[in-house]
């Protein structure tokens, strides 16, 4: 990777020009341009203020890192670690918070990390083998075999999938082909769109929100997401309750 390439698309990506980047790593436009081109070697300190001042994820401020001849600051520590044993706690302690709403935790590429006993509701009649940690949540959400049969709203809450994956190149190819090529509505709200799903228990109006762990400094840690479905109207969160005191599905 060629740092100053590099760090000038991530730079324009964000849509800061030079001058907005060099106030915000605490340097001159002028300095921040001879880097760009070339002509000046940033230190160690200075590409990790430039990473931060363009709020890059951990795994691509040690990327850039890399590039600039640098080591990686960030550790990756496996999350079966016994240094992450605090972490698998919390993960456990905030899934059970959020019965009875559904809830799972997912790492960057949707991969299933762990879940709380109220998903069942929702992954219920899917495939066992598109189901539970190791799985993925997005391929289980498309998948004819998962979700999308009992997705009363398929084609729109499909393309809130999409537009979540297209940094996933070849799963998101996967996913494209279990989704009709159909135009959306108007009244398409893309990021803000509801699963609306049926259940044995009655519908379900679904809507998610995502929690990360913002002063995470481990890549591992820092790419952990917790998605959690939470009632959009008050008979949802009956029907919740309901299944709850059930048991679940069986």
């Amino acid at each position: 990777m060629d740092f100053p390439q590099a760090l000038r698309e991530r730079r324009t990506s964000r849509r800061l020009s030079q001058l907005d980047l060099a106030a915000l790593a605490g340097t001159t436009q002028r300095h921040l341009s001879f880097i760009e081109s070339g002509r000046s070697v940033p230190g160690r300190g200075m590409v990790v203020r430039l990473a931060e001042s363009l709020d890059l994820p951990l795994r691509e401020r040690n990327e850039l890192l890399l590039a600039a001849g640098y080591a990686p600051v960030y550790p990756e520590t496996p999350l079966d670690g016994p240094s992450m044993a605090p972490v698998r706690a919390a993960i456990d302690h905030i899934l059970a918070g959020h019965l009875p709403y559904p809830a799972l935790v997912v790492d960057r590429r949707g991969d299933v990390i762990a879940v709380n006993e109220a998903l069942a509701v929702v992954t219920e009649g899917a495939d066992p083998r598109l189901v539970g940690p190791g799985t993925n949540a997005y391929r289980l959400a498309l998948h004819p075999d998962g979700l999308a049969p009992r997705i009363l709203n398929f084609v729109a809450w499909a393309r809130h999938v999409l537009e979540r994956t297209g940094h996933l190149r070849e799963l998101h190819e996967e996913l494209r082909s279990y989704v009709p090529e159909v135009e959306l509505s108007d009244q398409h709200l893309g990021f803000a769109v509801p699963l609306h799903l049926r259940t044995s228990f009655g519908e379900l109006h679904l809507m998610t929100t995502v929690t990360t762990f913002a002063t995470a400094v481990d890549i591992t840690l820092a790419e952990l997401k917790l998605e959690a479905f939470l009632p959009a109207d008050a008979e949802t969160a009956e029907v919740l309750l309901r299944a709850r005191g059930t048991g679940g599905p069986r």
